[in-house]
């Protein structure tokens, strides 16, 4: 990881309420400092956060009884949300084959919006990432080239 500055940092219950609380978190803290209140670039990282978190309460530990634990990062042109869980037992996320299927398509829209995305295994928890590009002088977003959680540009 580049150079980042830690921005923020929420820890919430692993329950379903707890998603307007992220959303909230994520203006809060990013407006007008980083973004703009209309800006496109914040909608996309409420989508994502809220994916993330969503799919930590529905899939890991954190919906039974654990957390969910939000970071937001500054680097040179680019943001960056992690969200933390409490693990799956090993299971890390998965870009499922079929992003038609009636589940599953969450992490395709993650993929579509994010410059690059990934996760990565804390301990039993698991830590999944997204990074926007952003003008850094401007904080705007940023036209990029978007990359898989592998690294490699996406076609």
């Amino acid at each position: 990881m580049a150079d980042m500055t830690v921005l923020a940092v929420l820890t919430l219950p692993g329950v379903a309420r707890s998603a307007p609380y992220a959303r909230r978190f994520l203006h809060d803290t990013l407006v007008p400092g980083h973004l703009g209140p209309r800006d496109e670039l914040l909608d996309d990282l409420v989508l994502v956060v809220d994916e993330f978190v969503g799919n930590g309460i529905r899939h890991t530990a954190s919906g039974r009884g654990g957390k969910v634990t939000i970071s937001l990062l500054r680097g040179q042109g680019l943001l960056r949300a992690e969200v933390t869980d409490d693990g799956a037992d090993g299971a890390r996320p998965v870009l499922r084959e079929h992003p038609q299927d009636e589940s599953g398509r969450g992490l395709h829209i993650v993929e579509a919006v994010a410059t690059r995305w990934g996760h990565r295994p804390d301990g039993a928890c698991t830590t999944v990432w997204a990074e926007f590009a952003v003008d850094a002088a401007a904080g705007r977003p940023e036209p990029a080239a978007h990359t898989a959680a592998n690294g490699l540009p996406r076609p």
